[in-house]
């Protein structure tokens, strides 16, 4: 990297120019180093349980527009009848649920998130 030349504006700041070169350099160190800190930060939830990885074919059963809560249950390996009891509502209700005949209530859903140890925007 070459050398800098320090200059002084009239309102007394002080400014570094280099070469357009250096300049990219570090613009590109400095994007590096963001990248390698968004991956430091993946693999530490990973390792703390806070996110999880997920198998493509649930990603793609969730994007091909398969029901949400079925799709994690199923991911979950529960059944509609232990999924119903965690959440405290009942098979029926559930059911619906993931049919799509009936929306579960904010409260419902939370719950069912919960028992699915997802979010309830990755259900909603």
């Amino acid at each position: 990297m070459g050398k800098a030349t320090i200059i002084t504006t009239p309102g007394g700041e002080k400014l570094a120019v280099l070469a357009l070169e250096d300049y990219e350099r570090l613009i590109s160190a400095g994007e590096d180093l963001s990248d390698v800190r968004a991956y430091d930060d993946a693999k530490r939830k990973l390792a703390s349980g806070e996110e999880e990885m997920i198998p493509s074919a649930v990603v793609d059963r969730l994007l091909d527009g398969g029901n949400k809560v079925r799709v994690w249950r199923e991911y979950r390996g529960m059944t509609a009848r232990e999924l119903a009891v965690a959440a405290a509502v009942s098979t029926a209700y559930l059911s619906q649920i993931e049919t799509g005949a009936r929306a579960g209530t904010i409260d419902v859903m939370k719950r069912i998130a919960d028992a699915l140890r997802v979010k309830l925007d990755d259900i909603a």
